[in-house]
């Protein structure tokens, strides 16, 4: 039994680091949040254009910068104006801001 246990053991910590990462966020709780806060001026799907021109599509955010850049920037509240408009600020919480990024990541395109 010994000699067991360091092996249960070594076996447990490589199943531990060859486990998947799960996923941090809750990308239906993001959509309601984009929907709620960010779709009176931008596309918040995969397709469509934003209601305010010169807002930028929420599925092209990745194009411009990484997604987690905007942790920080959510969570100290973001403040962007876009040319010819004003964004509110937004300041969110840690569960939102996850749940918020899961969702930008379901809605990114690819660069053409």
């Amino acid at each position: 039994m010994k000699m067991i246990r360091p092996l249960l053991i070594s076996f447990a910590l490589l199943l531990a680091q060859q486990a998947p990462t799960v996923a941090k966020g809750n990308p239906s709780r993001g959509e309601r949040i984009a929907r709620e806060n960010c779709s009176p001026c931008h596309a918040i799907g995969r397709t469509g254009a934003s209601p305010n021109p010169n807002s930028p599509p929420m599925r092209t955010l990745g194009q411009r910068y990484p997604l987690k850049d905007l942790e920080e920037a959510l969570a100290e509240g973001i403040v962007v104006g876009h040319e010819g408009s004003q964004m509110p600020m937004f300041q969110f919480g840690p569960a939102e801001i996850d749940n918020f990024i899961a969702y930008l990541r379901t809605i990114q395109s690819k660069r053409r």
